[in-house]
């Protein structure tokens, strides 16, 4: 089975991403940023923390993608979906910084619309495509579930969960080498009592 991973994005106007961003800054992160040798999934994983770490590892342990697809497409605000190894710089990230995550804004929605269309096409109809992201709220989904539609799967037990323990549930799957189960998100039910927390 063909099986492809859709990150939702990191805050590109946050706290953590404006850390990253300052000009004064001389981590190892923020001086490969500046030459431009840092990737999206670095960038976002410094600015998300633990849940975008999850999603990260998580899509590369268990993407099935073709040759010449990735299977870590991050959805990046003004760009569409773009692998998580693709480089980018301060500019870059600004920009995505300055487009709303947000259904009823062209410039978020056009892009992410013609990027989801274009790998429809590659995937062909057998493709099942994993949502790693809030399915609650429409920002993305509504978009998403146009293209796709039944094939638009997440993990079951996300429901109910707040983002880290999704990050650290995603990151002992990958430790445990065992697949989460996932559902459709057309139809799901969103809301669900909150789950035992996970054991230490």
């Amino acid at each position: 089975m063909t099986r492809v991973f859709l990150l939702s994005p990191a805050n590109s106007s946050g706290i953590r991403m404006g850390m990253l961003l300052r000009a004064e800054a001389q981590f190892d992160l923020a001086r490969r940023l500046r030459r431009g040798e840092a990737s999206i999934g670095e960038a976002f994983q410094f600015a998300s923390g633990l849940y975008f770490r999850g999603k990260l590892a998580y899509a590369r342990a268990f993407a099935r993608a073709p040759v010449g697809i990735a299977g870590d497409l991050v959805i990046a605000p003004g760009a569409g979906l773009v692998p998580g190894s693709t480089p980018v710089d301060p500019v870059l990230l600004r920009a995505m910084g300055s487009v709303p995550v947000d259904e009823d804004e062209p410039r978020f929605t056009g892009p992410l619309e013609v990027a989801s269309r274009q790998l429809d096409g590659l995937l062909g109809p057998a493709a099942e495509i994993v949502l790693l992201g809030s399915v609650a709220s429409p920002k993305y989904v509504g978009t998403l579930l146009r293209v796709f539609g039944p094939r638009l799967l997440f993990p079951a037990e996300f429901v109910g969960r707040g983002d880290m323990s999704r990050g650290g549930l995603m990151l002992r799957s990958v430790r445990a080498g065992k697949e989460l189960a996932y559902a459709p998100v057309e139809g799901a039910v969103l809301h669900g009592k909150r789950p035992p927390k996970l054991p230490r």
